[in-house]
């Protein structure tokens, strides 16, 4: 009610779904957005793709979905659930180790560094709804040491809260997205070491306008925009490669 009251009469206002990866630079393009479309609004709720696909599946009314890979949006295309020809690939994403700024491990070492034996939680996405945690595990498999490590692995709902357990100290090192530990609020409290993206399936990272929308031209419009040169810039300043 509160949201709604601040808004300007008549505003337009769309929702959109979008992976934990992209909060920090959503965030700035939300801005960009409205300031060159007065009289908009973009509420984004962030969380995992997984369980964004689901909910929408089941009616959740979400105008538009960004998702952290390009399987959910593809599956509600073929199911019917999107506007036809919305589907849009917009980045790729990528993933880091991930400490405390204070920790002593040596991530330069690589993935190896997670069979030091100071390291006794490793913080992932849940890899069974979340595309990032799914990266994870295929880099730690790729590097044949999953098996050494797995029974020291915390998930959390998604990448969000996975890198948040280690800037909490609940996790001695995190498998995060890149976007996350360059966000202005975290960077300056972690290190991170990118993770070579031969070690695990590209993260292609996908969006899609969602049919039962009440806004749909809005919904369009934000989707063009974010095919902007701007929009682009802003992503690829939180780590994304943009096509």
């Amino acid at each position: 009610m509160l949201l709604a009251s601040a808004l300007p009469c008549g505003a337009q206002e769309i929702t959109v779904a979008a992976a934990a990866d992209l909060r920090p630079a959503f965030e700035e393009i939300i801005a960009g957005f409205q300031q060159s479309h007065p009289g908009t609004a973009v509420k984004a709720t962030y969380g995992s793709s997984g369980n964004f696909f689901q909910q929408i599946q089941n009616g959740a009314p979400f105008d538009l979905f960004f998702s952290a890979n390009e399987d959910y949006p593809k599956r509600l295309e073929s199911a019917g659930l999107t506007v036809s020809g919305s589907y849009y690939q917009y980045a790729r994403g990528k993933i880091v180790l991930l400490v405390s700024v204070d920790s002593k491990l040596d991530i330069t070492q690589g993935v190896k560094v997670l069979l030091d034996g100071n390291v006794k939680k490793i913080a992932i996405a849940d890899p069974s709804h979340a595309p990032y945690g799914q990266a994870a595990v295929a880099a730690l498999k790729t590097e044949k040491i999953y098996d050494q490590v797995s029974a020291r692995l915390v998930t959390g709902e998604n990448i969000s809260q996975a890198a948040s357990f280690v800037l909490s100290g609940a996790a001695d090192v995190g498998i995060a997205s890149l976007s996350l530990a360059l966000a202005p609020t975290t960077r300056p409290q972690v290190r991170y070491w990118e993770i070579p993206s031969s070690d695990y399936p590209a993260i292609q990272q996908a969006c899609v306008a969602i049919k039962a929308s009440k806004n749909q031209q809005l919904a369009t419009q934000f989707q063009a925009y974010f095919k902007s040169k701007e929009v682009s810039s802003v992503l690829e300043r939180y780590g994304f490669e943009v096509p």
